[in-house]
């Protein structure tokens, strides 16, 4: 059966549906508060790999709102009264929960993650980082980035909320021993140590020193692979 052609600017459909009630407006702004906590919690789940420089509460608006909108401008059945509800729900949302990350810092720390401490004088905090959904993969990564060798280099470094990564290193004077993170060098580590000296463990860059084809495990994180502890300095 044909469809009636569609008339330009019929206020009556633009705005309004024929099978919409007041109530169902209602029902609208409860499924809107649902979801907008759903896409809250979604995005907490997914940690801070799944969200670079937009914080968890900036993008959950740009998901709240955006199938919203775009199917009000492109599908001639959506009424707009229902998407107005749905912005002015998200919207509603957005300013409240700004006011409560005024009011009460520790719900900020909740809505959106709080400033994580990964490393501290050169080895991996280890409890910190197992908080994270964060592998060392990606720690390593950011720090290559950046020409960092060894985490000798690297006196503090903290995962801010966005999931970026804040850096901090030691002087080359006061560079420390420290574990060497380019791929091919971690693929080398081994259970024993291939000569005297220092090593590295290779989880969390603990440094201690090892006798020749000794083999020991790491007090920190129990790990038993080490690699020779690195000494270069850092070069920008």
């Amino acid at each position: 059966m044909d469809q009636p052609p569609v008339i330009p600017f019929d206020w009556h459909r633009i705005l309004w549906a024929d099978n919409t009630t007041w109530v169902f407006l209602l029902e609208i702004a409860f499924r809107c508060g649902v979801m907008y906590l759903l896409i809250l919690g979604a995005l907490r789940v997914m940690g801070r790999r799944g969200v670079r420089q937009l914080s968890i509460f900036e993008l959950s608006i740009i998901l709240g709102l955006g199938s919203a909108s775009g199917d009000a401008m492109l599908y001639d059945d959506t009424p707009l009264l229902p998407t107005v509800v749905v912005f002015g729900m998200v919207t509603g949302f957005y300013v409240l929960f700004n006011r409560l990350t005024e009011w009460y810092p520790g719900f900020s720390d909740w809505l959106e993650g709080e400033t994580v401490l990964v490393i501290e004088e050169g080895v991996i905090n280890q409890p910190n980082f197992n908080k994270l959904n964060l592998t060392l993969k990606d720690v390593f990564g950011e720090l290559r980035q950046l020409q960092v060798e060894h985490l000798g280099q690297v006196r503090r470094a903290y995962v801010e909320a966005t999931g970026e990564f804040s850096i901090y290193f030691f002087e080359d004077e006061a560079v420390l021993p420290g574990l060497p993170i380019w791929p091919e060098q971690l693929q080398a580590a081994q259970p024993a140590a291939t000569q005297a000296g220092p090593h590295a463990c290779a989880k969390c860059g603990q440094v201690r020193e090892l006798a020749q084809a000794a083999a020991a495990r790491c007090a920190n994180c129990h790990n038993d692979a080490w690699l020779p502890a690195s000494t270069a300095r850092r070069v920008d």
